[in-house]
């Protein structure tokens, strides 16, 4: 008697990019990474539907950008000025970092429909936290804790939100995949499901997902390539301050950052970024230095702190916080090169306040002030800042939007600026010393003569 059982089908699909493969190996043949293929079966079961849609590019037309306000000035800079319909933003985090505060906060406030689907905490304990919040409801919001993409979007149909927050990709189940909630393949299902609806209903997806160990997004890279935004919520529990910056972004920019200050009740909006960074700025200690920076559209201050001290170990040790370990090895040698000042037995410890991860290089000229001050054991004046970038021959090469940055210690009332002698400026009186110098061996002329 013939067998008229039909086989599953199964492919091996890679969770870092993708590609897919007809048996399992122990790499990925087009991006190289090892132990990343998975076996994914395909159901006869369940098929999604393949109707051709398709329009002439002519008959497209297209209207006056418009974007939803999340009625929360922070939120809307990130994602680059509001949520733009039909977008799905993935936003990230580590364990009680404040993420489903902070969607639950935006789905209150915001002034529209939403629909907040959880499928981590019941009911009741939503509720206990929108109590926590105290936050006047402008519209209305909807709870839902099913957990089945097919439930979910009938929801959708029935209440016609405006805007839809999943709490999170991991708790929810495709209905055209077999596999249990949480897995590779059941993540990716999901939320393609989502992302193909929100296409084609204009309705935005705000989808929470959780990180790994190392604190990247789990499940497959696949999925940050598939959504329009990739949101990471970074921060100490053990503080109060909270970071939101986007990773990827179709529509704005990818350097723009925020600070949050979680509070027992909710998150609070942080306006001046400044203050918070710079908490010691008056402190007259050593290896403390202010610098300028840029982050997207924004200029602020952020303190440098060094630590120089000798090595009790063989070999030295060249620590980092919020700035890229390779850099600062380069600055040092550069430091060591063109002044003279022996670090190779020196233990160097550098820290970024505020627990951001800066990547302008026109805080180079702040992080050699602060080694020096500390290796010297001289504080830097109280009012000084410093902007501007350190090249390989010890000379101090001009900042980006250098008088902006100007304006901005100008404002907060430091007293003297140094930049490059290149930068380019208008001629005009500032409130605020600004001296040039040309190469790093100035430092030691005008801030520790």
């Amino acid at each position: 008697m013939a067998n008229n059982i039909k086989k599953e089908k199964k492919i091996f699909v890679c969770n870092n990019c993708g590609t897919q493969h007809l048996q399992w190996m122990g790499f990925c043949h087009y991006c190289k990474e090892r132990n990343t293929i998975a076996e994914q079966v395909l159901s006869q079961k369940n098929k999604r539907s393949s109707e051709a849609s398709y329009i002439e590019i002519e008959d497209i037309s297209i209207a006056d950008e418009f974007r939803i306000d999340a009625n929360d000035i922070n939120f809307n800079t990130v994602l680059g000025g509001g949520i733009v319909p039909g977008s799905v933003t993935l936003l990230g985090g580590d364990p009680g970092i404040g993420k489903s505060t902070l969607m639950l906060q935006i789905g209150i406030s915001i002034n529209r429909d939403v629909l907040y689907v959880s499928g981590e905490e019941s009911l009741n304990q939503i509720k206990l936290r929108y109590k926590r919040l105290k936050i006047d409801k402008n519209k209305n919001c909807y709870l839902s804790t099913d957990s089945s993409t097919g439930a979910i979007i009938n929801n959708i149909d029935k209440l016609k939100p405006e805007l839809v927050i999943i709490d999170s990709i991991q708790t929810v189940k495709s209905d055209y995949t077999d596999h249990a909630p949480g897995t590779i393949v059941q993540i990716k299902d999901s939320a393609y499901d989502f992302i193909e609806y929100a296409k084609k209903t204009s309705i935005p997806f705000i989808i929470i997902g959780h990180v790994t160990k190392e604190g990247v997004i789990a499940g497959p890279k696949i999925l940050e390539h598939m959504v329009d935004t990739v949101l990471q919520f970074e921060g100490d529990r053990n503080q109060v301050y909270r970071i939101l910056r986007a990773q990827k972004n179709r529509f704005g920019s990818t350097m723009e950052l925020t600070i949050y200050e979680m509070t027992n009740e909710k998150m609070l909006q942080v306006r001046n970024l400044s203050n918070i960074l710079t908490l010691n700025k008056t402190n007259n200690l050593s290896g403390s230095s202010i610098a300028v920076n840029l982050e997207g559209t924004k200029f602020f201050m952020v303190e440098v702190q060094a630590l120089v001290s000798t090595a009790v170990f063989g070999v030295p040790q060249r620590v980092a916080n919020g700035l890229d370990n390779k850099r600062l090895n380069m600055l040092l040698a550069v430091l060591e090169k063109k002044l003279d000042i022996i670090l190779s037995n020196k233990d160097i410890f550098i820290n970024i306040t505020g627990g951001i991860k800066i990547s302008d290089p026109a805080i180079d000229l702040a992080i050699i002030s602060s080694v020096i001050s500390s290796h010297m054991d001289i504080p830097i004046k109280s009012g000084f800042c410093f902007a501007g970038e350190v090249g390989l021959s010890g000379e101090v090469r001009p900042a980006l939007s250098v008088e902006n940055r100007i304006m901005e210690a100008q404002k907060l009332g430091y007293e003297t600026i140094f930049v490059s002698q290149y930068s380019k400026m208008n001629k005009k009186k500032y409130l605020i010393e600004v001296i040039k110098i040309n190469k790093i061996s100035d430092i030691i002329d005008y801030v520790f003569p």
